[in-house]
Parts: structure tokens; C-alpha cells; sequence
């Protein structure tokens, strides 16, 4: 895979922050209904679910280690998962419980709590005109750049996958297919945006 440059990580870590307190209130409630459906799927350990989180839900919601681990104390304080067995060194399986498959369920299907989408790195499109035309053209070289690894990541990602016919690896397939077209998309749109400052420039 190309390797990223510094420009285009930053603008990876940009693109899907979402910033104030809102912003952090929504990437709590987020992470917990993350983690909370995971559960519901399968029951598994804290490693369980980050392998499977990596894998799955991190591509659309990042999250650390200590994060997914402390949510998962979370849901079980309030009574949404529990311990269902203990295995060798105090391993903890987790499930959800009535309560919690109740409350994602009520989620998945009420989207009225969101806030609206917020894109930075398109903000910052409609201001490039006060840069000079260098600058704004090496801040959409650098948006191309990214989209064209995340597509390729992405399709690494497809094809590592054996699908199933489960309904959870069909609805995780089509989320993985909205994050390929869209990858996909930006890319060729923002290499047409290079193109098209390298013409005004030559005007």
C-alpha cells in the first residue's frame, strides 16, 4: 500500500473529528452503541471485540484500546451487558442483556438524536481561494492522496473477508461498500479539483 503522507494523515484526523462538546457527547454515544452491537451479534471477551471492532466498526468509527475497554465496564454498570462466563486468567465474556438488545434496538431505529454532518476538509474547500493557488492545490493533493489509500485499504479489507450469508455480514458488507463507492468518489473528484487548478493557474 502507497504510505500516507504526513499532510494526508492530518487530514484523516480532521475529517472525522467532530469538535466542542457535542462533538465528544456524540462519539460516546456512538462508541457505546458500537460496542453495544457487537455484543448483540456475538457474545465475546474485551479482545474478542477489539479484534472484531478493527475489523468492522473501526472503519467508520475509530476508537482506542482503553476506549472500547471502558465502554464495555460502562454498559455493564448500567446493566446493558453482562459477564457471561469466566474463563483461564479471569477472561470475561460479555453478552447483552435484555435491556441493552432493547436500547440498541430503539437506536438503530431513531436517528432524531444525531447532529447534523460536519465535514471539515470541505469547509476548508470553499475557503482555499485565500490561499495561494500552490497551497490550495498541494490541500487537494493531499485529499486525493488519502482517498485513493482508504480505497485501497478498504479493498484489502473486502477481499481478507470470507462473507457469510448471516445478516450481519451482509449489512457489514453493504457498510463497507458505501466507504469503497465513497472513497472512491472523493478521489476522482479531488484529482479533478487539481486538474482544475492547474488550469486556472495557466490562465
Amino acid at each position: 500500500m502507497r504510505k500516507v503522507s504526513a499532510r494526508a494523515r492530518t487530514l484523516i484526523q480532521r475529517r472525522y473529528s467532530i469538535p466542542g462538546i457535542s462533538g465528544s457527547y456524540y462519539f460516546a454515544m456512538s462508541l457505546r452503541f458500537a460496542t453495544l452491537g457487537l455484543l448483540a451479534q456475538r457474545p465475546g471477551s474485551g479482545y474478542d471485540l477489539l479484534r472484531r471492532f478493527e475489523k468492522s466498526m473501526a472503519n467508520v468509527w475509530p476508537a482506542t484500546q482503553s476506549q472500547l475497554y471502558g465502554e464495555l465496564n460502562k454498559l455493564a454498570d448500567a446493566g446493558l451487558i453482562e459477564v457471561a462466563d469466566i474463563g483461564p486468567r479471569g477472561r470475561k465474556e460479555y453478552r447483552v442483556t435484555d435491556a441493552g438488545r432493547a436500547e440498541l434496538i430503539r437506536w438503530i431505529g431513531d436517528a432524531q438524536d444525531d447532529p447534523p454532518m460536519r465535514r471539515p476538509d470541505v469547509l476548508r474547500i470553499f475557503l482555499l481561494g485565500e490561499l495561494p493557488a500552490d497551497d490550495a492545490r498541494r490541500y487537494a493533493s493531499a485529499f486525493a492522496e488519502f482517498a485513493a489509500s482508504e480505497l485501497k485499504r478498504l479493498e484489502q479489507l473486502r477481499d481478507s473477508i470470507d462473507w457469510g450469508e448471516a445478516d450481519a455480514d451482509f449489512y457489514g458488507r453493504a457498510a463497507l461498500e458505501f466507504g469503497l463507492r465513497d472513497a472512491a468518489m472523493e478521489e476522482q473528484w479531488a484529482r479533478w479539483l487539481v486538474t482544475s487548478i492547474d488550469d486556472r493557474s495557466r490562465r
